[in-house]
């Protein structure tokens, strides 16, 4: 949660990174920088952490939703005779841990999120009044003015963009972690977890940034009477190419690496050592089993 926390203004500045459809005459390009730089002066500090709530409320159930799926795909694409994944196998746990997780937290999550993100507004202004005061009070709006299903706007596209994130995320650390272990002859310390997650972590990025700018503008925006999921994408698809060119599909790329691969660096590390530590738990209680069944055996 901390690490979600403090990379919260990374995340805030993507997202307005993307939305921003147009620039002005004469006005230069904004970096990230630049971007968080003009968010702080105009909106005040604070206004980096929007949409933190949102974040801090889906991101548990989204962890374990992640990893228990993944173990469970896993386990289900193994061999039958050696229990071993194979690479494809590993590749495929990922997609579908990456769309369970995108269907059942992660798409409300990233709709309330982004709502009060794309707010305009001062933080130190009482006046100012935004629209979304909260995400409850935003997730109470849009129920109300747009629909329970509103909630699960641009679902297909944060499936997508989850599904290559994890089956990239781990099919690239479980290939690292396999192949450093077999270099070294032994098991990974906690640095070398973190740097094969940092690595992992960067993939999905790079790969999927156009999937993520596309769902960022679709969610971000009411849909318009007779519109269907594929007409908006086909739109939104359209309207950047012919206005901001394709280079536009890769807005917000630096700060969500900045973000994402870090934070994917801690979760592997701490994942690795909780797994680490309930295995030696379990050994030590398998074990003090025997000893009894032993000791029954002898009297």
């Amino acid at each position: 949660m901390g690490g979600h926390g403090s990379a919260n203004p990374l995340d805030t500045i993507k997202v307005r990174m993307q939305l921003k459809a147009n620039r002005p005459a004469g006005e230069p390009k904004l970096g990230f920088i630049a971007t968080g730089t003009r968010i702080a002066q105009r909106e005040g500090f604070l206004a980096l952490y929007k949409g933190l709530g949102a974040v801090v409320t889906g991101i548990v159930p989204k962890m374990a939703i992640r990893f228990t799926s993944f173990n469970t795909y896993k386990t289900l694409l193994a061999n039958k005779e050696t229990g071993v994944t194979s690479t494809l196998g590993v590749f495929f746990a990922g997609l579908g841990a990456g769309t369970t997780e995108a269907v059942v937290v992660v798409t409300p999550m990233e709709v309330v999120k982004i709502r009060l993100q794309a707010q305009r507004h001062s933080l130190s202004d009482p006046l100012d009044v935004p629209k979304y005061r909260s995400p409850a009070h935003a997730v109470y709006t849009i129920v109300k003015e747009e629909g329970f299903g509103t909630l699960w706007k641009g679902v297909s596209l944060t499936a997508l963009r989850q599904a290559t994130n994890q089956a990239a995320n781990f099919t690239t650390y479980q290939e690292l972690k396999k192949r450093v272990e077999a270099y070294q002859g032994g098991d990974l310390q906690s640095w070398q977890h973190m740097t094969l997650g940092l690595i992992s972590g960067a993939m999905g990025p790079l790969c999927n940034n156009p999937i993520d700018t596309i769902k960022t503008r679709i969610q971000r925006t009411q849909s318009k009477a007779g519109e269907t999921a594929w007409s908006r994408i086909r739109t939104c698809v359209v309207q950047i190419l012919q206005n901001e060119g394709y280079s536009a599909f890769y807005k917000g790329l630096t700060p969500r690496l900045l973000r994402v691969a870090p934070g994917n660096a801690v979760t592997f590390t701490v994942y690795e050592f909780v797994a680490k530590r309930l295995d030696l738990i379990k050994a030590s209680s398998k074990q003090t089993e025997e000893q009894l069944k032993t000791r029954d055996a002898e009297y």
